[in-house]
């Protein structure tokens, strides 16, 4: 008879879990009903179990440590080919000091995250501080205060059931920054209120690692309805090859305060192409990435499926001409679906400056433009 130990009963509650996700999530349950569809599920749900057993097994607040949060192969949760992003768990009860580099990013910000201690989305974004608000040293490096006495700059507050922050270094490079390896800011969190090592690990501390990391992906799963019976922020259009107005998130979690999002769907037949046009206007940071369905990065690494500034050839008067298509029509600007009919286009605009554009679309034949 096998031994029990709670951390072989939270190890078959996460076998019993990853079963019900197989079985529903992906399956027509959430509109999924062709095998190309159940693949996707497939590797999405592989990519959140390896986001949780990374960011969320081992995660103490009075002994934090950042982890990076998505990679060119960990993608969810609407991952960006031109950012880096890391996280660590925090608390109300304690006080940190966070040390950092800018590595050349043109934005950079911490936001606090609430509801995510037991490993679920974050429910809440409740504070932010971006690099107008803290100083960079002549070398790119700065250091920041997480909680105890508030201060002009350098520091941001941790409010009452505060679990978690995110960083966010933004670059508008030649190569995506996600992609390069050469790109790793150096970042370090250290908790000041506790000045003891952590206690070795115990059945019970395991087990709750193993929970943590099941709901990590239940939260992304099962507890998020298909796209289509929620009801959408309003940066979101429901309805293909239509971007509403790009506007901020509010305090909806894993978002920035001081951003601006638009995004759609795409839905091209095999011989069409999505034209869009427009300008980036005047932010600190603006590009535009290709997800599947699961919010999933198309495969940057390797193809051309986003464009930051940087990288967009404009039009003389200013404006870009972006076309959307299934293979290279020979235009400058062409971003690849990777040959799916359908999927996510989404816009980021970081610290805007005035109204932004909408970006307008046309769905037009790829003949038309291919080679002009």
């Amino acid at each position: 008879m096998a031994i029990q130990t709670q951390s072989r009963t939270a190890l078959r509650e996460l076998i019993e879990l990853l079963e019900e996700i197989d079985a529903r999530w992906a399956g027509p349950d959430w509109n999924l009903h062709s095998p190309a569809d159940v693949v996707d599920a497939h590797r999405a749900l592989m990519h959140m179990l390896e986001g949780g057993l990374v960011g969320m097994f081992e995660s103490d607040p009075a002994h934090p440590e950042f982890r990076r949060i998505v990679t060119p192969s960990r993608k969810f949760t609407g991952d960006n080919s031109d950012a880096i992003y890391f996280d660590a768990p925090v608390s109300a009860d304690h006080t940190y000091t966070v040390r950092g580099n800018m590595d050349g990013a043109v934005y950079v910000s911490i936001t606090i995250e609430k509801g995510t201690a037991d490993g679920s989305l974050g429910t809440q974004t409740a504070g932010i501080i971006n690099d107008t608000r803290f100083d960079v040293a002549p070398d790119g490096s700065f250091e920041i205060r997480l909680g105890g006495t508030p201060a002009e700059r350098n520091w941001v507050a941790l409010p009452e059931g505060s679990t978690r922050i995110t960083t966010r270094h933004y670059y508008e490079e030649e190569r995506s920054a996600s992609a390069d390896p050469a790109r790793h800011p150096y970042l370090h969190i250290r908790c000041e209120s506790v000045a003891t090592p952590p206690p070795a690990p115990d059945d019970a501390s395991v087990a709750a690692g193993i929970r943590r990391a099941a709901q990590f992906v239940r939260s992304r799963t099962l507890g998020m309805p298909p796209m289509a019976q929620q009801t959408p922020p309003a940066f979101l259009s429901l309805a293909p090859n239509q971007f509403p107005a790009p506007v901020p998130p509010g305090q909806m979690g894993l978002a920035a305060f001081d951003a601006a999002y638009s995004m759609a769907p795409w839905f091209l037949g095999p011989d069409q192409a999505l034209v869009v046009r427009g300008r980036w206007g005047s932010c600190r940071f603006a590009n535009v990435c290709l997800w599947n369905r699961f919010q999933q990065t198309l495969d940057y690494a390797n193809r051309s499926v986003s464009l930051n500034r940087r990288q967009t050839v404009l039009e003389p008067d200013g404006s870009f001409r972006i076309v959307i298509a299934h293979r290279d029509p020979g235009v400058p600007n062409w971003l690849d679906t990777e040959g799916r009919a359908l999927g996510l286009v989404f816009w980021r605009y970081f610290l805007p400056e005035g109204e932004l554009e909408t970006p307008r679309a046309e769905v037009v034949p790829f003949a038309s433009i291919a080679g002009r």
